[in-house]
């Protein structure tokens, strides 16, 4: 029996196994990726690299400003401007810098995916695609709308979830030769909602050739959500080259993500849920806002809660 499962390896479970290893604690971390952080991520394709999901992270409280702080420190995270006049934190070499600090030393079990969690008289039962755990308790860390699935859709923490509403993300990653234009842009009515040139962040390798990060509005994002990854860059790319004002033929590499609960539109405006016997935990940071520093106080709360609890 392992005391405490987490489910998810995104910032808001790496928050919560965190504090909870700091109070002498030993969670189980379980994540179905290859990688750790969820959607503060880096993406390399040989010697190129960008970061197709968070850009950028900014501490609104003072609990969060000294986790960035504290990164600093270690050379994990450094200021960075946009072109806009704000500086803004990002992860060196790159964003996924930030969820590996945070992971050192936690017992992380990656390609773990969990598709079924039960709860009988002597703890919960997670069901693997491979094996069976079982825990005393459990967080689940994953997006709102992925929890019936773990659940089912008869749990009544599930119904709580209703007003819940996440927003696609579809990006771009691409490298062209040639003069950057600018370093951001961004404009919600413009189908490519923010384009940054990726290359700038400090600690990026150095090369001849920038690289651009795109991510599409909302509304264009879920008209061509079920699009393959190969029909999405070939959308996206003709309105990447028309920002830059380059031609195609300047394109070196080019390819898509796409992210299905990429930012939270409507919050549930608790910092978690918990089942009654408080065995059972929800969160992330579609509990708060669509901040990482949203996801790192969901996390970092629900592991205060359960010690707490003792």
């Amino acid at each position: 029996m392992i005391p405490i499962v987490i489910i998810g390896a995104g910032m808001a479970g790496l928050a919560c196994a965190r504090r909870l290893a700091d109070a002498g604690l030993a969670p189980v971390v379980l994540d179905k990726g290859r990688g750790i952080g969820g959607r503060v991520a880096t993406r390399r394709a040989g010697s190129l690299q960008f970061d197709h999901g968070a850009q950028y992270m900014n501490a609104h409280g003072s609990d969060f400003a000294a986790v960035l702080r504290n990164l600093g420190e270690t050379g994990a995270l450094a200021g960075w401007q946009d072109g806009t006049g704000q500086t803004h934190s990002v992860g060196v070499p790159g964003m996924s810098a930030i969820p590996k600090a945070l992971g050192a030393g936690l017992d992380i079990r990656k390609n773990s995916k969990v598709v079924r969690i039960a709860q009988d008289p002597e703890g919960w039962v997670l069901h693997l695609d491979d094996a069976i755990l079982r825990a005393a308790r459990v967080v689940v860390t994953v997006p709102a709308p992925q929890v019936a699935g773990l659940l089912g859709a008869d749990h009544p923490l599930v119904a709580a979830l209703a007003p819940v509403r996440l927003a696609a993300c579809l990006t771009l990653m691409a490298a062209v030769e040639g003069p950057a234009p600018f370093i951001t842009r961004q404009d919600a009515d413009d189908p490519l909602a923010w384009i940054a040139q990726d290359s700038a962040k400090p600690g990026r390798p150095p090369g001849l050739t920038a690289l651009w990060v795109a991510q599409a509005s909302e509304a264009f994002s879920q008209a061509h959500l079920e699009d393959t990854p190969t029909a999405i860059a070939a959308r996206m790319l003709p309105l990447l080259c028309d920002r830059l004002g380059v031609a195609p033929n300047k394109v070196t590499h080019a390819a898509s993500h796409r992210w299905r609960y990429a930012r939270v539109t409507q919050a549930l405006g608790l910092p978690f849920l918990n089942s009654p016997d408080a065995t059972l935990y929800l969160g992330g940071d579609w509990c708060i806002g669509p901040r990482v520093e949203s996801a790192w106080t969901s996390g970092t709360t629900i592991a205060d809660e359960i010690l707490a609890r003792g």
